[in-house]
């Protein structure tokens, strides 16, 4: 048996409404990597927020991109200044990762009001996250609205990688990071968050044809 939900199809009664919608899809397309994402505003306010809409956009040249479910103050910054910092959240740092989900006002920067300690980036002027294990320095590239929401999409101008989880001795040409070193957590639905669990391997199997 199937519960059959109607969301953008049927009879308008019987319908999905739009807040049911947004939880039945964050509980069900799980888990989401978080983009903790930096900004400055034009005033010189240091911004800090949680996304979880985010994924690789293109790898040639590098992109990410993340979702804004509506305007916020990351989206107004980087629209603003044209940068920004993606921050991976490792487990240690979940609970002021959360609490810098909270809707400050624009003239309160969460770096500040939740004791995130800062550290300076090398291309953009919006600072990285000192404790967080890889950052990513980015210039935007374009945001394109849809539906409610924003896709934003930068451009990679640079990445720092702690020692701590990097693979490699040389990053530069065998870039590769310690998925359980990096221990980075994820969102599911209503207020739950995620760890890794269980690590499987499996080769990608090849045409021979």
């Amino acid at each position: 048996m199937r519960h059959e939900l109607a969301i953008q199809h049927g009879p308008e009664e019987s319908r999905m409404p739009a807040p049911a919608a947004y939880r039945l899809m964050t509980s069900s397309v799980v888990p989401r990597p978080i983009a903790w994402v930096s900004s400055r505003s034009a005033d010189g306010v240091d911004n800090l927020a949680p996304h979880s809409f985010f994924t690789v956009a293109s790898t040639d040249p590098a992109m990410l991109a993340f979702t804004s479910v509506g305007r916020k103050d990351t989206l107004t910054n980087v629209e603003a200044t044209g940068e920004l910092v993606v921050n991976v959240v490792p487990e240690p740092m979940f609970e002021v990762a959360n609490a810098t989900s909270a809707d400050y006002p624009p003239d309160i920067g969460e770096f500040d009001a939740e004791g995130v300690q800062r550290e300076p980036s090398l291309t953009v002027a919006p600072p990285r996250v000192a404790g967080a294990p890889v950052a990513f320095e980015c210039r935007l590239h374009e945001v394109r609205p849809t539906g409610n929401c924003f896709v934003v999409v930068g451009l990679v101008l640079h990445v720092a990688v702690s020692d701590t989880v990097a693979a490699s001795d040389d990053m530069l040409r065998r870039p590769h990071v310690d998925i359980r070193a990096l221990d980075p957590l994820s969102r599911l639905g209503a207020d739950e968050w995620g760890r890794l669990g269980e690590i499987r391997e499996i080769r990608r199997p090849r045409y021979e044809g």
